[in-house]
């Protein structure tokens, strides 16, 4: 049986205004886990994408 392996990015405007993409591949708890310390941290439109 083979096991599939999902990877995630993020994609987020910084507090200033900046376009900012995640180049690291995350497993869906840690891609969860970096979207609220983004968010933490003010930055705006974070979002989760499939890689």
């Amino acid at each position: 049986m083979a096991i599939t392996m999902q990877n995630y990015g993020l994609t987020w405007t910084d507090p200033d205004g900046t376009p900012r993409v995640d180049v690291v591949s995350y497993d869906k708890p840690s891609a969860d886990d970096r979207k609220k310390a983004l968010e933490a941290a003010s930055c705006t439109n974070v979002h989760i994408v499939e890689t």
